[in-house]
């Protein structure tokens, strides 16, 4: 049996498997009697990645099937500061898993999405967990976070999602809420509305939202980046997930 790595972003760990990406995401998702069921986000790592930063070789040795012949589910290799020293280039296919196992396998693409100029959303995911509101495009957010960052604060690498905003985008006072789910929305329109009329670019909503994230809400995709390069991971419209990932896209909704 083979060996993959995986790389979790919920919580962020580096771990060992004889589990393929969809087995490993109902296991991961779905759990067993140590653990509740619950989202699950996590990269395939290319098999060769080696890191100094990680006892990689070491978890390989450990990662052998049981006296029965079943896989090993998981050997956790590291649960601190992963996303910072893993290269992007190891970053291969990203998986979004629902609760109950529902995985849907995502590919990079080559260019980054086109700025629509108007108010964005933010959900970091690690290596923290901020909902955040800005006027910059994803690139514009991620140089502020990572490369030129206009306070103190400085991620070495992030992993967030842009969210959807709707009406709120262009008219964050009077714009129809419609289906969007998030909580407190007066408090979002005033964080929107703080960004049309004072100086500044981005504004913190939530510090410690929940730590799940409703997929049906991602505008446009994932990107995940160091110092050195951002990568965009982009979700299919709804049109194609129902079509051809409906079980993964009617799970999702709920």
């Amino acid at each position: 049996m083979s060996v993959h790595l995986y790389l979790s972003l919920l919580p962020e760990a580096l771990i060992a498997s004889m589990l393929t990406p969809e087995e490993f995401g109902v296991y991961y998702a779905v759990g067993s009697l140590k653990k509740s069921r619950g989202q699950a986000i996590f990269f395939e790592l290319a098999p060769t990645f080696r890191s100094k930063a990680f006892p990689i070789n070491e978890g390989l040795k450990r990662c052998v099937p049981h006296e029965d012949g079943t896989p090993k589910r998981s050997i956790y290799i590291s649960v601190y500061r992963v996303l910072e020293h893993v290269p992007v280039d190891a970053l291969q296919k990203l998986h979004l898993v629902t609760q109950d196992g529902r995985i849907l396998g995502l590919e990079k693409a080559k260019m980054l999405p086109e700025d629509d100029h108007g108010l964005h959303l933010y959900r970091e995911i690690a290596p923290v967990p901020p909902l955040v509101v800005s006027t910059l495009g994803p690139e514009g957010f991620f140089d502020l976070i990572v490369r030129n960052p206009a306070s103190l604060v400085k991620l070495p690498a992030i992993c967030f999602a842009e969210l959807k905003l709707g009406n709120l985008a262009e008219d964050p006072q009077l714009g129809e809420v419609e289906d969007l789910p998030y909580a407190n929305i007066f408090h979002l329109r005033d964080c929107l509305l703080e960004l049309r009329t004072k100086k500044g670019n981005s504004k913190m909503v939530d510090r410690t939202p929940s730590g799940t994230i409703a997929y049906r809400t991602i505008k446009n995709g994932l990107f995940v980046g160091n110092a050195q390069k951002l990568l965009y991971y982009p979700i299919p419209s709804q049109d194609e997930l129902i079509e051809k990932h409906y079980s993964w896209w009617r799970s999702a909704s709920m």
